[in-house]
């Protein structure tokens, strides 16, 4: 019996292959278990329009995401914090920091969790961040840190 499955199944395929299986294990393991369906054709075509409309929707993240890496790399940051002697900061800029004062100063929200820093800025000066969008897409915008007394 062709089973497509729905599910990772161990020594057998991954979710979306289609199988050759035994009747017995079919109708006793994985139908009942809702691991796999059989392979009709109504059930082949579904699964190709959702394999095509999820390859459209990964394209389309990846265009969003590399236009948002275009417009971001021209941007800066400026952010006021409060600072000590010889330029060290009380507390230390965070990724956070980072995107509310992007959403602040140009209105574009960026999850905190895309913004790479190695260490939290504990230093007045200019720094360059890298915000990761996507595998294929990231930018670079420029950070000044003024310590406000």
């Amino acid at each position: 019996m062709k089973v497509m499955l729905l599910q990772d199944v161990k020594k057998l395929g991954k979710a979306g292959e289609i199988v050759e299986i035994s009747d017995g294990y079919a109708k006793n393991f994985i139908l009942p278990k809702k691991l796999g369906k059989e392979a009709t054709n109504e059930v082949l075509n579904e699964w190709k329009l959702k394999k095509g409309s999820e390859a459209n929707r990964k394209l389309q993240e990846r265009q969003e995401a590399l236009a948002t890496a275009a417009e971001l790399s021209s941007k800066s940051v400026v952010l006021q914090v409060k600072g000590g002697e010889n330029g060290r900061l009380f507390g230390a800029v965070t990724a956070k920091d980072i995107a509310e004062a992007l959403d602040q100063q140009h209105g574009v929200k960026i999850d905190k969790k895309k913004i790479q820093l190695k260490e939290a800025i504990k230093t007045v000066g200019n720094y360059e961040v890298e915000i990761k969008l996507h595998p294929v897409a990231s930018a670079k915008i420029a950070v000044k840190v003024e310590a406000n007394e």
